[in-house]
């Protein structure tokens, strides 16, 4: 029988799963490379900056700090960086997606139990709620992005985002 904190953390693989699969959708529907960058009066941020800070966001987080993948963010660079290519922004969606498979299937109790391994601003959280906090940042952002892309490409068609379905899909184990 699984535990508790199995359960929770297979439950926060399929919400950031789904959202990271919902921000490639997001990105696919730009009809051009230049739509994710477009500047949009009284949006801080474009399509592109986005994805860049959410693929930074978790890589760090899951990848350098849970999973000592050996990942170094500069997250200064999230905000500056311009002018990638769709293909090169899904291209950094699938590393994404396979660090969060990665830190999350090799989670133990333990670990979800405990205090999260970082510090912010001298304060400790437990590890389980810092990755619902995650999950939470990602589709916060995810709103923003389907957001942008409708303003952008003038197309209001919602392209699956928040898909309840996809929460039924297990999370993907990693071989023993």
């Amino acid at each position: 029988m699984k535990s508790v904190e199995m359960d929770l953390r297979d439950n926060v693989g399929r919400l950031l799963l789904r959202d990271l699969q919902s921000v490639r959708r997001e990105i696919e529907h730009y009809p051009d490379d230049e739509g994710p960058w477009k500047a949009v009066p009284g949006l801080t941020n474009s399509g592109g900056t986005l994805v860049l800070h959410l693929a930074g966001n978790l890589q760090h987080f899951l990848g350098a700090v849970l999973n000592k993948n050996g990942y170094v963010r500069n997250r200064d660079i999230e905000f500056l960086k311009r002018g990638l290519s769709r293909a090169e922004l899904l291209r950094e969606l699938d590393v994404t997606t396979d660090t969060v498979t990665k830190a999350l299937g090799a989670l133990v109790g333990s670990q979800l139990e405990g205090m999260f391994p970082q510090d912010f601003n001298n304060m400790r959280i437990p590890t389980d709620i810092f990755l619902m906090h995650l999950a939470t940042h990602l589709t916060y952002h995810l709103g923003q992005l389907d957001y942008h892309r409708r303003c952008v490409t003038g197309d209001a068609t919602p392209v699956g985002t928040l898909s309840l379905p996809a929460l039924l899909l297990p999370f993907p184990q990693l071989p023993a």
